[in-house]
């Protein structure tokens, strides 16, 4: 369920971003309105993606064990 929040706040970002930049009266406030809501959901996805890092040196680990 949560992917599915975050998904919907990348897609309503991203829209609102891109149709506050389409029109001739551009109205700022919309436009950083449409970007914050597209990086909370960049963030939300990312933060369920495990390091790179991390997983070498449990790999590492396991091996020298």
């Amino acid at each position: 369920m949560s992917r599915v929040i975050s998904y919907l706040l990348i897609l309503i970002g991203a829209f609102v971003a891109i149709y506050a930049q389409a029109g001739e009266d551009q109205n700022p406030y919309i436009l950083i309105g449409g970007i914050v809501t597209l990086m909370l959901g960049i963030y939300r996805i990312s933060r369920n993606i495990p390091s790179k890092t991390k997983q070498s040196e449990e790999s590492q680990n396991n091996e020298d064990l």
